[in-house]
């Protein structure tokens, strides 16, 4: 897929199910979720103000991590 190409809300689904966790940093507001599910919450809080999937999105191993924190960066991908 290329990276030009604008992910939604039904990718953002897709992303979460396959997790097993969601880690979604908003600022510096950072929120964790149960992954394999896909509830309105953990969407909304995968989603930017244009209703595409934040970025950066990166997926380590079975975890999903979304938008930007550096301490959440530096904990999980070391």
């Amino acid at each position: 897929m290329p990276a030009s190409r604008k992910l939604a809300k039904k990718d953002a689904s897709e992303l979460a199910k396959k997790a097993s966790k969601i880690i979604v940093a908003r600022g510096k507001k950072v929120s964790e979720f149960p992954g394999g599910k896909a509830g309105k919450a953990v969407i909304e809080a995968m989603l930017g103000p244009t209703g595409n999937l934040r970025a950066p999105t990166i997926r380590k191993g079975k975890t999903l991590l979304v938008g930007f924190n550096e301490e959440v960066f530096d904990r999980v991908l070391g």
